[in-house]
């Protein structure tokens, strides 16, 4: 029998936590000493959507592809870091150190890509807007594939989304893109669920949001498998919404049970 196929394509990159203790400000500048003490480190951005996938799927049925970033330099796998400094007591972040995005060689079309796309029954779409994917690409990666969904930080228009089944965006994200008229949008709301085609999809069970990093990655994954199963709009969002509030719940970038 014939394991279902999902293909993530998108930037790909390290996401490391430095969690600290600071009892003091320093007497060279008015800012808090930090004191490194524990190290989490897990993969981000278009990684951790694959990793959710792993977590929400049986992986002995599906076989989980991916097209990640070549350093322009070498032509090897390209690995951004993303390093954040952060207080225990309190999470609050102090600073991020992000590292190797001037490096991306930009996603490249031949027939290994296509079949890929071709053949994945699912295609995900983690687009960071780091240089890696171009508005064409979008377009033709959209038209390739069989059951799409986009989440994308850049400026988009209609022309470019309108052949992705779904585009997942935030509040924000949403915010900054007030011109798309197309009804295939699903923005999330934080705590208070989502909302798709003007319905407000409440949280079954929000939680007190400890970290969002990485919560859009969790909805994206967990809607679209569970809407390949079912076909069922109104149960992806809220099977989405459940898993997302999983996650916020924890420190740190992780993916729900």
């Amino acid at each position: 029998m014939k394991n279902n196929n999902i293909l993530i394509i998108g930037e790909h990159c390290i996401d490391k936590f430095e969690y600290c203790i600071s009892n003091r400000l320093s007497p060279e500048a008015p800012v808090p000493v930090l004191n490194p003490y524990s190290v989490r480190i897990n993969e981000g951005m278009a990684g951790n959507t694959k990793q959710n996938v792993k977590a929400l799927v049986e992986t002995k049925f599906w076989d989980i592809n991916s097209i990640f970033p070549k350093d322009k330099n070498t032509g090897y796998d390209l690995t951004i870091t993303k390093t954040r400094y952060i207080e225990e007591k309190s999470n609050h972040m102090f600073f991020r150190v992000d590292e190797g995005e001037d490096d991306i060689e930009p996603f490249k079309w031949g027939i290994d890509t296509d079949v890929l796309i071709g053949q994945a029954d699912i295609v995900i779409v983690s687009d960071y807007d780091k240089g890696f994917l171009r508005n064409l690409d979008l377009i033709e990666i959209a038209n390739k594939s069989t059951l799409s969904i986009l989440d994308s930080k850049r400026k988009l228009t209609n022309d470019i989304i309108k052949n992705f089944d779904f585009v997942k965006l935030n509040k924000s994200e949403s915010n900054n893109n007030p011109n798309l008229t197309t009804d295939n949008i699903i923005t999330t709301l934080g705590s208070l669920g989502a909302e798709y085609q003007d319905t407000i999809y409440p949280s079954p069970n929000p939680q007190q949001t400890i970290d969002v990093s990485g919560a859009g990655d969790t909805f994206t994954a967990a809607f679209i498998i569970k809407y390949y199963e079912t076909k069922d709009v109104d149960l992806s969002i809220e099977f989405a919404n459940e898993k997302s509030a999983e996650v916020v719940s924890k420190r740190g970038v992780v993916v729900p049970s």
